[in-house]
């Protein structure tokens, strides 16, 4: 078997690609917990590449803490990658306004006089302006989401930075005093890391991201808040009930 230079691969390198296809074999359990995987030498002639860069590879996997080598011993799995699904991203009202457990929050910047620079879902209008505020949120240490908020500018002025540092936006705009939600809608898209992204957070560019826009509209039609989420999608998790 042999890496395809073409297609959707061109311009990855060819380590980068392995990595990939490594990570999805203990995804899977092809190759399992504790198991001892193929030598360096059995996946160059697999794959038909240099050792150097099946080595190159298993260390992206290595730095990940999927993998651990042992001199004379081999390499060996110590973890799937599923482990680290705990960012749950919320698919109905109540876990909207839920925070997760053990996040800090920073707040980035702030602005005022904003407007969102694109709305996905073309429901309601858009208000004269709004306040911009670019958060992100870690847990031990490692941060995990990048979010911008758009909240209409006569709501956001009601908004203090403890507020913003504890709860979902949509948290804080339902127990606003006179305001009312009327709908809320959501769209979750799977897109790449960007050199920006890579950065705030702190991943290889190009690993897979999961952006989710978010648009709410008060009982008057008026579209009170834009949000455009950035979770890293080595934590995130998306859990639908199917009824039939």
């Amino acid at each position: 078997m042999a890496l395809n230079p073409h297609g959707n691969s061109a311009g990855v390198s060819r380590y980068n690609q392995l990595a990939t296809i490594f990570r999805r074999r203990i995804e899977s359990g092809h190759w399992a917990v504790g198991e001892r995987i193929p030598t360096v030498v059995e996946l160059a002639e697999e794959w038909g590449v240099a050792p150097a860069t099946v080595r190159q590879a298993l260390g992206m996997l290595e730095e990940a803490g999927l993998i651990e080598r042992f001199r004379a011993k081999g390499t060996f799995v110590t973890r799937r990658p599923q482990q680290d699904l705990w960012c749950e991203v919320p698919t109905d009202w109540n876990g909207l306004l839920l925070s997760s457990p053990g996040v800090e929050v920073e707040i980035l910047s702030g602005e005022t006089g904003a407007r969102p620079p694109h709305v996905e879902h073309t429901v309601g209008a858009l208000a004269q302006t709004y306040r911009h505020w670019r958060r992100r949120h870690s847990r031990d240490g490692r941060p995990y989401y990048l979010g911008d908020a758009y909240i209409e500018e006569r709501w956001a002025a009601r908004i203090t930075d403890e507020q913003l540092a504890a709860n979902t936006t949509l948290r804080i705009l339902k127990d606003m005093p006179g305001l009312h939600l009327a709908t809320v809608h959501q769209t979750l898209t799977i897109v790449t890391a960007d050199v920006e992204l890579s950065g705030d957070l702190d991943i290889p560019l190009n690993s897979p991201i999961a952006r989710v826009l978010r648009t709410a509209v008060d009982a008057d039609g008026v579209v009170v808040f834009v949000g455009d989420g950035m979770y890293r999608g080595d934590v995130v998790r998306l859990d639908i009930s199917v009824t039939a």
